[in-house]
């Protein structure tokens, strides 16, 4: 368990990445260069490479700045069947060849990464079970092994739902007005990891640029772009990024194994500001953090960029509810925390953000 921190925290830096991400180096349709350019049209300052069992980006010196854009290279771990990993910081790419979930989980630990499951909850489509990966179950067959979970998955997540041509096309054309919530029992497994231990949540976005790249342009389908719209995981740093490739990849990686970071439909408004944080007595706990519980003494405090439909949950359960941009309540004893903030957008309620777990044993 993480002891609290004594005295306040730091001042934290927000940046807004994007995560789980193919190039030409795996089954993407892009260069690093084309999806760095992407990422800087849409404002995203970091990019998290996910190539399908490849670090050759890293390989090949395509690892670090282009432009204002950070680009860090981690490895999508690929059996032929489900039990994809996202592998963050490690040395080399993991061997996978006859390795069950857990003994997967446990060679990315072994080499000092970490390893997030990848559309961990994916049935594929019934509706295009035919059409390659769309139809395949992606699923993982051991939650309870894992250090990380791609809490929502946005072209898994959204995909598997899609029931006709129709919405196929709708979905591609404005996929901002077709999705809505990340699957509720994907935030219920979530809860249920929580309870025993600190799973990192995030959110990313499988992105590929479905298209044909033909001599060197891509007649394409859904652009970088476009999806670098829909999804971010934000990342609370302790130190603002300087430009210097080590540094700045520490304080990418520490955040995201700390669980200071937060998931935000950027799609329907930016989420930069949000916060959520516990207080007692001079101490504070960030987002991702575990200390005991001290007899329901902790304040958990969130704060949103602007007003929106916001719930505090315990354990999975409505604690506290708000309309507004602030709210503040105390802990009532032991439980995992965590917040939802919904916005009205294309005429619907949808879910804006969702943080990561205080957990107070």
């Amino acid at each position: 368990m993480r002891k609290a921190r004594l005295g306040r925290v730091p001042e934290l830096h927000d940046l807004s990445c994007v995560v789980h991400v193919h190039s030409t180096y795996s089954d993407g349709t892009g260069t690093v260069s084309e999806i760095a350019r992407a990422a800087e049209r849409e404002g995203a300052e970091v990019v998290l490479l996910t190539d399908h069992d490849s670090l050759a980006a890293r390989r090949r010196g395509e690892e670090g700045y282009h432009g204002s854009v950070l680009v860090l290279v981690g490895h999508e771990i690929s059996p032929p069947d489900r039990n994809h990993m996202l592998a963050f910081d490690t040395p080399g790419a993991i061997r996978h060849a006859g390795l069950g979930p857990a003994q997967i989980a446990q060679a990315v630990r072994d080499a000092g990464g970490l390893g997030v499951a990848a559309h961990p909850f994916s049935e594929g489509s019934q509706r295009f079970s035919r059409y390659g990966s769309l139809g395949v179950s992606m699923r993982w067959e051991d939650l309870d092994c894992l250090d990380g979970i791609e809490v929502w998955s946005f072209l898994s997540d959204n995909g598997q739902t899609v029931a006709s041509l129709r919405e196929a096309l709708r979905f591609i054309a404005r996929p901002e007005r077709y999705v809505t919530h990340p699957p509720r029992r994907n935030l219920e497994e979530w809860d249920r990891l929580g309870a025993r231990r600190r799973v990192v949540g995030i959110g990313g976005l499988d992105a590929h640029q479905f298209g044909k790249r033909v001599r060197g342009r891509v007649i394409r389908v859904m652009g970088y772009a476009r999806s670098f719209r829909q999804l971010r995981t934000h990342l609370l740093t302790e130190e603002p990024l300087t430009g210097d490739l080590e540094h700045d990849s520490r304080q990418v990686y520490t955040a995201l194994r700390e669980g200071r970071c937060y998931i935000a439909a950027h799609a329907f408004a930016p989420a930069r500001g949000f916060r959520f944080h516990a207080s007692w007595e001079g101490a504070e706990l960030p987002m991702g953090a575990e200390a005991p519980a001290h007899s329901g003494d902790w304040d958990l405090h969130v704060s949103l960029p602007r007003r929106a439909q916001m719930r505090l949950l315990r354990d999975g359960r409505e604690l506290a509810r708000s309309a507004g941009q602030a709210l503040v309540e105390r802990a009532p004893g032991p439980g995992v925390y965590r917040v939802e903030a919904r916005l009205e957008a294309f005429g619907a309620q949808r879910t804006w953000i969702l943080s990561n777990p205080i957990y107070l044993r």
